[in-house]
């Protein structure tokens, strides 16, 4: 039985607006773990969104006082805009974490995740912003699930490189990123469209990378 139920509140888009380059229409992806041991919100979406997690929270028995976890991926409006709705839970935006005024200190400079529990995992993976986060948690009914963000906008972003490079900081790094969670995942939910499996042609492109790599390393 999996101790982790993972609800989607709100998905994540993003398109342009009358065609424009400049102007676009936006949210982020809003996701909910529910579970025995941990409550966790992940990405709070625009300030606009509040009443549809209230709306979410409620339709899965939850009240935002029940919520032990925030962890809001990177620090873009679009992801952090109802924090304060949580006002019991423990705050993790990027690579900070607090709890009220009390800041806790953990070295996801160094690689290091953050556990919550043996199920679920706060991983560093930087690139659309140098203290991007991701969310994976093991053992649901769908095997192990990835939350995130933007490290991947949507699934089309794995055949049209330029939906994800054109927004990073770090491009070469979010590569690195993106292929260590792909290998890790089964599903992944991005931060701008619906949840997607993992396709097995995919896991094997990471592996021949890679490879590719340490052949390189060895050289």
């Amino acid at each position: 039985m999996a101790t982790y139920q993972i609800k989607v509140l709100k998905e994540g888009y993003c398109k342009p607006v009358d065609n424009s380059n400049s102007v676009f229409k936006a949210d982020g992806s809003i996701t909910l773990i529910k579970g025995r041991n941990h409550n966790v919100m992940v990405d709070t979406g625009c300030p606009t969104d509040r009443d549809c997690i209230l709306k979410g929270l409620k339709e899965n028995s939850l009240t935002p006082d029940q919520i032990d976890y925030v962890v809001c991926t990177h620090g873009h409006v679009d992801h952090v805009g109802n924090l304060n709705l949580f006002q019991n839970a423990t705050h993790i935006v990027g690579y900070d974490i607090c709890k009220g005024d009390q800041y806790m200190m953990h070295d996801f400079k160094g690689g290091i995740p953050f556990e919550i529990d043996d199920v679920i995992e706060v991983h560093p993976t930087p690139g659309h912003t140098m203290s991007d986060v991701s969310v994976l948690v093991k053992g649901t009914e769908k095997g192990t699930v990835v939350i995130s963000g933007d490290l991947f906008e949507m699934e089309e972003d794995l055949e049209d490189s330029d939906i994800w490079q054109n927004q990073s900081e770090n491009a070469e790094l979010q590569q690195q990123n993106r292929i260590e969670m792909l290998r890790l995942a089964d599903v992944i939910i991005p931060g701008h469209g619906p949840a997607f499996q993992v396709k097995h042609e995919y896991k094997r492109q990471c592996s021949f990378t890679m490879m590719g790599n340490n052949d390189e390393e060895e050289m």
